[in-house]
């Protein structure tokens, strides 16, 4: 689980948890990840913190080759990793650009090609990549265009993996969350929530709690018939 020790990511690892899974918690903030490691094994939970940066290949050929020691061969792989820059596309920075870019598309890059490459060695295993509603819509009030354009890219590499690796017996598929109620989605603030929240179907936003059962789903034999699939859940946001 890349970028699982905050908000939704924190909230698919304890899921995947309960579900049973052992999990790997893959960020760079290794104290917080050992802080929430501790958490969630005091709730019974079989959680590892490892350290490192998706945007370095290096890091998650490292990390890895820990978690394959003390886990053994990875079944699943979350690549939830991600950053966003809110500004107008002409105050955009190249280093901003760069930073959204790196993290959201060549972060979930790495991450395949890493323990995505083991999968098919291994003829088994499944990769379930967070996207977003933003690979569909534009956003508003705030402009986010490099978000956006990642986002994007996320589902069709998505597609784009999942038909490549079926005869090798892995599959790939993506979440697309909507607005969630966490620390990157101010959804409370009033220039927001005219938009965010009054203008879906279901008028609030969601939980990650309500968000994580999905990321099971993907990643269990559930969802045994699907591959290359981009599963919305954002309460009927982007029907509009």
């Amino acid at each position: 689980m890349t970028g699982g020790n905050r908000g939704l990511g924190l909230a698919y690892a304890r899921a995947l948890g309960e579900a049973g899974a052992r999990v790997a918690l893959f960020a760079r903030d290794r104290d917080l990840s050992d802080d929430v490691a501790a958490d969630l094994r005091a709730e019974g939970l079989d959680v590892q913190a490892f350290t490192g940066d998706v945007t370095r290949v290096a890091d998650l050929e490292r990390a890895t080759d820990e978690v394959e020691a003390a886990f053994g061969p990875v079944d699943v792989l979350v690549n939830n990793a991600g950053t966003c820059v809110h500004r107008p596309a002409l105050e955009v920075t190249d280093e901003e650009w760069r930073e959204v870019l790196d993290v959201n598309l060549t972060g979930v890059w790495n991450g395949c090609r890493v323990v995505g490459g083991r999968m098919v060695a291994a003829g088994r295993g499944v990769i379930v990549n967070i996207g977003s509603m933003s690979a569909d819509i534009v956003n508003r009030p705030q402009w986010q265009p490099g978000y956006n354009a990642s986002k994007a890219a996320v589902h069709h590499l998505t597609r784009s993996l999942a038909a490549e690796w079926a005869p090798a017996g892995v599959r790939v598929n993506a979440l697309a969350p909507g607005y969630v109620r966490t620390e990157m989605a101010p959804v409370d603030r009033p220039e927001f929530q005219r938009y965010w929240i009054e203008d879906a179907p279901q008028q609030r936003a969601a939980t990650p709690a309500e968000i994580a059962p999905s990321v099971v789903f993907l990643a269990s034999d559930a969802s045994s018939f699907m591959t290359g699939s981009v599963l919305t859940v954002d309460g009927g946001y982007s029907v509009y």
